[in-house]
């Protein structure tokens, strides 16, 4: 095949299908670049999937390159999975707008439309972090619009150029998130990407027949890997100064924006929220002095159903909160469950609707989306329990006409805690405000064993160790699961804890979860203990402290 200087919609199509093939080759190798040594990375698998309901989206090959890339762009939101397809399926939307009204594609073009791309997906992540997939394909734009404004045109110098800066920019992500520069891995989904740009390059050369026999390059790092303190915020959860006040209201004015406010009101408290429109802003805070952001928001426009409240006052009692009843009035819940111990409780405690999934099944954010259209109510509480699986929920807010809010959970008994706290006399937005706050009531202990040896924050890990995760950090190694979890159990101030909830998994057995209860019993008289199946993959034990 000849190598292509323009590229037309059935082009494109193409280019994207071989690229797609050359990432399905190489997803085991995204998969292995996880930060921490345990069974269930997926990285690969997300993108892969994502591009995969990218591409089932094309009505026709024959169409111009900007409506196929926008088909593309919706099929890829539509089935993002994990936090690297949300973000994948945002530089495909990017590139979309890049490529608006534009029957065929030359260098120029596809330049600009990495630089839309770009952008496109900084503004799709909150809290940006760099050293990921987002600095990759800044690095690619950048890079591009350079070549391009040296008085470079043609379509294949233009991919080339974008596929050694990813390169490059893969090979340095090290340097720029310390937790990968410990693990001594690059990032995954900076790696992935530059698969599929790599692909598409191939395509483009008329290399497709060589791909058959070949596989993919792994970048490797670029710096010296070796062991190194770590604080990241996608990785690495430290415990939170406490936050007395939990300031909720309404702010109604002319001109709003929600980035300005954001960004005013992030260094005041945890937990913010913002969001509306230019004329109504919602905003919840937990911070120590409300009154600081109280006479902020009052030079920006009047205020409205204002509510403070003391959160030491908010807490209650554990064993009365559960029940086994069902959300009153136009509230539906749903919730991203993995095992069937586990949705056995979540739908004791009011969820009507169950998406299978979790860590290496992450739903698409059509699976979720499903299951909140054949929800009951207009009003539906989404809980992800898992923090891949976050930005595919909030997604959905865009997809539905009924009115969605997700409870950022990251781990399930995070979201049983969250369905504890639902007050059933109590509206919408109380019970969604409610249901976050309640997050911060439980730590989560993850038990498994280590795939791989390797060193983490001043941790050495050997393979096949038991290693204990306490709220997505690693805090204990162990030759067996009582000294791991007793270890990691102790990085925990236990004195006003009252209820610890073992859910043991399908490899673990109901003897070895006595086992551990026994043990933490003799150390921790004052603690209740319940057993309960979860029946969730990869991880035999998770404890849930309350």
């Amino acid at each position: 095949m000849q190598e292509k200087a323009t590229i037309n919609g059935r082009d494109f199509k193409e280019m994207f299908t071989v690229a797609t093939n050359w990432l399905e080759k190489s997803v085991d190798e995204v998969n292995a670049l996880n930060v921490f040594p345990v069974p269930d990375g997926d990285t690969g698998t997300n993108m892969l999937l994502t591009m995969h309901s990218a591409l089932d989206e094309i009505k026709s090959a024959e169409d111009s390159v900007s409506k196929v890339v926008r088909e593309m762009a919706r099929g890829a939101l539509m089935g993002a999975r994990g936090n690297s397809g949300v973000i994948l399926s945002q530089i495909l939307a990017g590139m979309s707008q890049g490529l608006a009204n534009n029957e065929t594609a030359e260098g120029t073009i596809m330049a600009k439309s990495f630089e839309s791309a770009s952008k496109s997906a900084y503004k799709g992540v909150t809290n940006p972090v760099e050293g990921t997939i987002l600095t990759v394909i800044k690095d690619v734009a950048k890079a591009t619009k350079a070549k391009n404004l040296s008085g470079t045109d043609n379509l294949i110098s233009i991919m080339e150029e974008a596929v050694s800066a990813a390169g490059t920019s893969v090979a340095n992500t090290p340097s720029l998130l310390k937790v990968l520069k410990e693990a001594g891995v690059v990032d995954a989904g900076g790696q992935g990407l530059y698969v599929i740009l790599d692909g598409a390059l191939r395509y483009l050369k008329g290399e497709t027949e060589a791909m058959q026999f070949r596989k993919p390059q792994i970048i490797a790092s670029s710096v010296p890997l070796g062991a190194a303190s770590v604080f990241s915020p996608e990785h690495s959860h430290e415990d939170e100064e406490p936050f007395g006040y939990c300031t909720n209201l309404l702010l109604k004015g002319q001109a709003l924006s929600v980035e300005k406010i954001t960004t005013k009101l992030d260094k005041k408290g945890e937990s913010l929220v913002v969001v509306g429109d230019e004329n109504t802003i919602r905003v919840h805070i937990h911070t120590l002095d409300p009154g600081s952001v109280i006479s902020y928001l009052t030079t920006l426009g009047t205020l409205d159903n204002v509510n403070i409240q003391n959160m030491d006052e908010q807490h209650e009692d554990y064993m009365e909160m559960k029940k086994d009843k069902s959300p009153a009035g136009d509230i539906s819940l749903v919730a991203v469950v993995a095992g069937d111990g586990f949705s056995e409780v979540f739908s004791s405690l009011g969820v009507g609707r169950i998406v299978p999934g979790g860590q290496t099944m992450n739903p698409s954010t059509k699976e979720i989306l499903r299951s909140v259209e054949k929800s009951g109510g207009h009003n539906v509480i989404v809980l992800p329990n898992n923090k891949n699986i976050i930005m595919s929920a909030e997604q959905v807010q865009n997809l539905t006409k009924k009115k969605i809010k997700v409870v950022p959970t990251k781990t399930m008994p995070q979201g049983v805690a969250a369905l504890l706290a639902f007050d059933y006399d109590a509206d919408f937005d109380t019970n969604h405000r409610l249901m976050t706050d309640a997050i911060g009531t439980v730590k989560t202990i993850e038990v498994t064993r280590a795939i791989r040896s390797t060193k983490t924050d001043n941790i050495n890990i050997k393979r096949n160790q038991i290693i204990s995760i306490l709220d997505g950090k690693i805090v204990s190694v162990a030759d067996d699961y009582n000294k791991s979890i007793r270890q990691a159990l102790g990085k925990i101030n236990l004195t006003e804890a009252e209820v610890v909830t073992i859910y043991y998994g399908e490899a673990a057995t109901e003897e070895e979860a006595e086992s551990i209860s026994a043990m933490i019993s003799k150390n921790y008289s004052h603690l209740q203990i319940e057993l309960v199946k979860g029946g969730q993959r990869h991880y035999n034990f998770i404890l849930s402290v309350e």
